[in-house]
């Protein structure tokens, strides 16, 4: 295959990955938008295969199998609730995949690396490691790990230890500098080991210090050092689809990390050093005032007399799997003559865009998802809100108390509502492991269960 033709086709790919991209930016075009980017993918892949130089086909048809295998698998058996955790482990497969390219090309030529090589190498190096090892602390912290009596959730912190992280960046910019600029081939080779260890060092400890609470911005921040990386094994193997697709991937993380710390009105250095969400000096176990129960049946008569009705889902709502019995409600609430809303907050589940994914899942009209901005100047004029699972999202405390950890970050306000119907098992403290004084408002009562279990016997109720 010609040169010519193979760069058509890796233009064709890249408009794909474009057109792709726009698309997934709508949630009714964002399936077509995934397969017209998978479609761009299939035809880079193609077409590089039939490029020269390429490692003999059995080897790649061996990757294919066992890649699929495993793809089809965690597609199968990874349950809606640990995406977050499955999509921080792709990233870091990203990131590896990136510094074995690197590595490889080291180890092709050592001693024969230009300018231009060897900076690319030791960025895909430096990038993919970070990118490696931040992303396998995130599964740890969201898949919530103890190590003994430590839990990694928890931010990590010690005295010293932007210091330590300044001093540990410093040392691998230098070592790159020499790298690149070296003459000494041992010690070349000594740097450059050191170097991919120190990468690895530098993801953990760049991740370690960041709460729970602030795990949706790190993944799309590691989304985005995936992409990064890619662009850098781009480089490195002269490809210009993987560079193109790289560039994309990484810009699109930032744009989405930015988007992520506006929903939390905070920024990206105050995520990154701040270890918001630790359990030491944020959690607040007082008691606040007293919690109103509420009976299954005496939510029924709320809500059958109800004329609008939004409902708040967060993290409880898919660890409970609730997501189909909540449209099947919705739609009973419609024909019993109800407006129906479903409240999205930017940052509700544990990674960008959880809520839309689960009721997405089930269907639910897109028409009915209002975000932050739109559903807070109408919360005043909302009969029953029901908040399925959220916590912080949905903490007062943010918008009302100067000392409490989350303070400035938009909530969406269902206080305002006349009246809160909270679905929770108990009442344990959200991700951030801070108290919620919602509880414990005049207006708020509390509908203790599993979510799924209890929106089954609320439908129960209206069909009975």
């Amino acid at each position: 295959m010609s040169i010519w033709m193979i760069n058509l086709a890796y233009i064709i790919a890249a408009l794909c990955f474009g057109l792709g991209l726009k698309f997934m930016g709508s949630p009714s075009k964002a399936r077509k938008g995934n397969l017209i980017s998978s479609f761009g993918m299939l035809l880079a892949v193609t077409v590089t295969l039939f490029h020269q130089d390429i490692i003999d086909f059995r080897m790649i048809a061996v990757g294919i199998v066992a890649g699929s295998i495993v793809g089809v698998l965690a597609a199968r058996f990874v349950a809606m609730t640990s995406m977050p955790e499955m999509v921080a482990l792709l990233n870091g497969f990203g990131g590896i995949a990136s510094l074995l390219v690197g590595w490889a090309e080291y180890l092709a030529d050592p001693e024969g690396m230009g300018l231009q090589s060897s900076s690319s190498i030791f960025l895909a190096v430096l990038i993919g490691g970070i990118t490696f090892s931040g992303s396998l602390i995130a599964w740890a912290k969201l898949k919530e790990i103890w190590i003994g009596k430590f839990s990694v959730s928890k931010p990590f912190l010690f005295k010293g230890q932007q210091v330590f992280n300044s001093l540990l960046l410093l040392l691998i910019a230098s070592g790159g500098l020499y790298y690149i600029v070296g003459t000494d081939a041992n010690m070349v080779s000594l740097v450059f080991w050191g170097i991919l260890a120190l990468s690895l060092v530098l993801g953990v400890m760049a991740v370690m210090p960041i709460g729970g609470a602030d795990m949706p911005i790190v993944i799309s921040l590691l989304n985005s050092y995936s992409g990064m990386a890619a662009c850098a094994a781009g480089f490195v193997l002269g490809n210009y689809i993987l560079i193109v697709a790289g560039a994309l991937v990484g810009a699109s993380g930032i744009i989405l990390t930015s988007i992520m710390c506006k929903a939390m009105n905070r920024s990206l250095v105050n995520v990154l050093f701040s270890g918001f969400g630790s359990a030491a000096g944020s959690v607040s176990s007082e008691v606040q005032g007293e919690a109103r129960a509420i009976s299954l049946e005496d939510t029924y008569y709320l809500l059958e007399s109800a004329s609008s009705v939004v409902f708040v889902p967060g993290y409880g709502l898919a660890v409970a799997q609730a997501q189909h019995a909540v449209k099947e409600l919705a739609g009973l609430l419609e024909a019993n003559g109800a407006d129906v809303k479903f409240a999205i907050h930017p940052v509700a589940g544990r990674m960008p865009g959880h809520m839309n994914v689960l009721l997405a899942e089930a269907d639910v009209p897109y028409d009915e998802f209002v975000e932050l901005e739109g559903i807070n100047p109408q919360m005043g004029t909302v009969d029953v809100c029901v908040v399925v699972g959220a916590n912080d999202v949905v903490n007062p405390a943010a918008r009302d108390d100067e000392t409490s950890a989350i303070y400035g970050m938009p909530i969406i306000e269902v206080d305002k509502a006349r009246t809160v119907i909270v679905m929770k098992r108990s009442m344990a403290t959200g991700f951030a492991g801070i108290q919620n004084p919602l509880f414990f408002k005049e207006n708020t009562r509390m509908l203790f269960g599993d979510a799924k279990a209890t929106m089954q016997g609320l439908v129960a109720e209206f069909k009975g």
